[in-house]
């Protein structure tokens, strides 16, 4: 058998300002935290400004790559081109092949 008592309508009462005082302290809450995430030191400001560093940090990347490619290009050709090491010793050592004749042109005064 179950019994059940009557509280009456004060306990109701009672009862409803709890729920409404406890959905104010939600409401709150939920406010504060948003206004932390906008305002916050780690808010949506820096999130986004961190985001556009590391899209421009990404584009650093790719032009260090393209740039690691073609130096790595100049390696190759000095280590395996002859052509190359012969044009690199005429222009900056002055090497001449036996035989040639070099011809100096001097600025005048």
């Amino acid at each position: 058998m179950i019994i059940k008592r009557n509280r009456g309508p004060q306990w109701l009462g009672w009862q409803r300002r709890m729920l409404t005082g406890a959905h104010y302290v939600g409401v709150a809450g939920c406010l504060l935290l948003l206004v932390v995430l906008v305002f916050g030191d780690m808010g949506l400001p820096r999130y986004f400004s961190m985001r556009e560093h590391a899209q421009q940090l990404e584009v650093d990347l790719q032009e260090l790559q393209r740039t690691t490619r073609t130096l790595q290009g100049h390696i190759d050709r000095l280590e395996h081109d002859p052509a190359k090491i012969e044009q690199l010793a005429r222009e900056q050592l002055g090497y001449v092949r036996k035989g040639e004749t070099v011809y100096q042109l001097i600025p005048s005064p």
